[in-house]
């Protein structure tokens, strides 16, 4: 018996670090473009080893762009950009039936496919469409498949939709519906560069510096580190502490704060649960460690919550910021 401990211990810490190795190379080639967004990266990736979705909010000219075209460059994988605007219809994303003639000149309907069959699709200002082309999105991103003229179409694994999106408050934007953003992994707020990674902008854009990102992780490679991240074990305590976060977003909750009663209309849904207890496992593997702690689960929450809590009238009239409201339920959550 202890032999086969020490032999599943083993196997446990050499599949950490080679996770950790493997993610620290894709890292490093998205530094080889990218400055000054480790956090964002490491989000991204998060998303991706989740088997989720990630959205990417900011204002224009931050990179949120040459970031996911850097990552599907890292990653040996089928890349697609979509460039959302006020016309583009959902035939144009998801595809369309045309007609084909035959060698004999009889003529039928073929399935054309859209760009959304890919495995990394990069959905780029995403809130420069309308609702209705925007929810076209909602069942290949939920169910993995595509279903056109009553013919249900499989996307290719691992699927995964890198959405970016401009501030609500810019002209020409249109809120995603609630149910879309539910089923985003994350969002991740991409905030102005400071100054020392400014320069370094600077230098590798105006100048005659050229780097090639050379891809380090495969499909199959994916699938076995997203195997590992369901196999990390979480203790009830942590698991306890994720589902009271999550119910405490909610003004009829007992354990809801002044500011949930006051400004909260939806707290965030079980989806949101099951994100918070993914990316806690996957932060600890990031960490070298092989148990999710009640410290991953509080580091992850914003991301994983911060678009699943829906303001009342009142919260959006006095621009109440959700992770505001995050941070005090944050706060008052005892483990």
């Amino acid at each position: 018996m202890s032999a086969t401990k020490a032999e599943s211990g083993s196997a446990s810490k050499a599949s950490v670090e080679a996770f950790a190795r493997d993610l620290n190379a894709v890292k490093a080639e998205v530094a080889k473009v990218i400055v000054g967004h480790d956090e964002i990266v490491e989000g991204v990736l998060t998303c991706l080893l989740a088997g989720g979705h990630c959205l990417l909010e900011g204002v224009p000219g931050l990179g949120k762009t040459a970031l996911v075209k850097t990552l599907g460059q890292a990653l040996d994988l089928r890349f697609s950009r979509i460039q959302f605007t006020p016309d583009i219809m959902p035939a144009d994303i998801l595809g369309t039936q045309v007609i084909v003639e035959a060698a004999r000149g009889t003529k039928g309907f073929e399935f054309q496919r859209g760009p959304i069959f890919a495995n990394l699709v990069l959905a780029d200002e995403i809130n420069r469409a309308t609702p209705k082309t925007q929810s076209a999105l909602l069942e290949a991103m939920q169910e993995q498949s595509v279903t056109v003229a009553k013919e249900t179409h499989r996307l290719e694994q691992p699927f995964f939709v890198l959405a970016t999106q401009n501030p609500l408050e810019m002209e020409g934007t249109y809120p995603l519906p609630e149910a879309q953003l539910d089923r985003f992994f994350y969002k991740l707020l991409v905030r102005y560069p400071g100054r020392d990674a400014l320069h370094a902008i600077l230098e590798r854009t105006t100048s005659t510096h050229e780097t090639a990102v050379s891809p380090v992780l495969s499909a199959a490679r994916i699938a076995s580190l997203r195997a590992l991240v369901r196999e990390v074990p979480v203790v009830r305590s942590v698991q306890e502490l994720a589902v009271r976060l999550v119910l405490a977003t909610h003004p009829e909750n007992e354990e809801a704060t002044p500011k949930v009663k006051q400004f909260v209309r939806f707290g965030a849904s079980p989806r949101g649960a099951q994100a918070v207890l993914l990316a806690a496992k996957i932060r600890c593997l990031f960490q070298g460690r092989f148990a999710a702690s009640h410290d991953d689960i509080k580091a992850v929450a914003l991301p994983a919550l911060r678009h699943r809590v829906i303001l009342n009238f009142e919260g959006e009239a006095e621009r109440v910021a959700t992770d505001a409201v995050l941070g005090e339920v944050l706060g008052s959550l005892k483990v």
